[in-house]
């Protein structure tokens, strides 16, 4: 029977609550240990929630111990869950013996291998990205910053939207202060064939949002 120590990471709080990619690694775990481990113990689960480019990961070092200390094995997803650095990975595979769920048959010398060829591969992405951001200032291409058209864009379509309020906001009020619900004023708006800010028809909740614009 093969030991596991199952080790699992998200990089923000709000992904750790919400479970956005905990669901993917899991599930992928589960397909290893389906169909490359049916016979299987599982020592435990850590979880770090934390950037994979800090190395003092609390659940992380954990983990490792306790694999190390069972000879057990300690199964990930995919192998950026432990690190994106190469020498930190060579670190972790030195102290226990590694498996990731996405590539099943790979032991801890491919592993390492892997890990040098995609940090290669990032290092070639930073330099890509940062040339096509020298070229695009010799065009002269403003990079980062406000976009004054888009902001004078949205502060006039926010004055617009002001501006319709206003016109029908005495009516609405004049109508609430005679206990008249929003409904019943959305209502009596269509009968007259008043339109909304987009042309459309009033309803409940639009002229609640109205009359809440200059409370």
């Amino acid at each position: 029977m093969e030991r596991f120590v199952i080790y699992t990471r998200v990089s923000t709080k709000s992904q750790g609550k919400s479970g956005l990619g905990l669901e993917a690694q899991q599930r992928d775990i589960q397909i290893y240990l389906d169909n490359y481990a049916p016979d299987h113990q599982i020592l435990g689960e850590f979880q770090d929630i934390d950037s994979g480019a800090k190395s003092g990961r609390e659940a992380l070092n954990e983990a490792v111990q306790l694999a190390k200390a069972k000879d057990a094995v300690l199964l990930v997803s995919k192998l950026d869950r432990l690190s994106r650095d190469v020498e930190f990975i060579a670190g972790l595979i030195k102290r226990a013996t590694i498996r990731v769920a996405a590539m099943p048959t790979a032991d801890n010398f491919q592993l390492h291998i892997y890990a040098a060829l995609a940090e290669q591969e990032r290092n070639f992405i930073s330099l890509r990205t940062k040339s096509a951001l020298a070229m695009a200032r010799e065009r002269g291409v403003k990079l980062g910053g406000s976009r004054p058209q888009a902001n004078k864009k949205h502060q006039a379509q926010k004055d617009q939207a002001d501006a319709n309020a206003r016109k029908v906001l005495d009516t609405i009020l004049a109508h609430r202060n005679a206990n008249r619900t929003y409904a019943e004023i959305a209502e009596e708006l269509n009968r007259l064939a008043v339109p909304t800010a987009r042309g459309g028809k009033w309803h409940n909740s639009t002229v609640q949002n109205y009359a809440k614009r200059f409370a």
